[in-house]
């Protein structure tokens, strides 16, 4: 036997001889699959890593536009109670007004009535 030369055992259990070279592709093909291997694992990490690096930039962006919309709607709703509440101002300013006239106007009906009278 030849000293590149191994042994291998097949099914029915028989060695058979197998030259070195025979066994050197086997040994490639072995070396390639791990090196594929290797790239894929490297491409999923890279992957993941992307992804989680997404879901990072994703969260910051929608918690920041929470916070703009919520501070947006918060100067809405600031802005709508002031105008009412102007508003109520007005209403009650004009009718003491209205008030104030009705008074004068009453006061001078009286005082009207009371000269044609006398």
């Amino acid at each position: 036997m030849d000293n590149e030369d191994k042994e291998t055992m097949v099914e029915d259990g028989s060695i058979e001889h197998v030259p070195e070279e025979e066994n050197e592709p086997r040994a490639s093909n072995s070396e390639q699959v791990e090196m594929e291997t290797a790239l894929i694992l490297e491409k999923i990490n890279n992957f993941t890593q992307m992804v989680s690096e997404l879901l990072e930039s994703g969260k910051s962006m929608l918690k920041e536009l929470t916070n703009e919309f919520e501070e947006r709607m918060i100067l809405i709703h600031k802005e709508q109670m002031e105008k009412w509440q102007d508003e109520i101002k007005e209403l009650r300013l004009l009718d003491a007004a209205n008030e104030e006239i009705d008074a004068l106007l009453h006061n001078a009906k009286y005082l009207l009535q009371n000269i044609h009278a006398g």
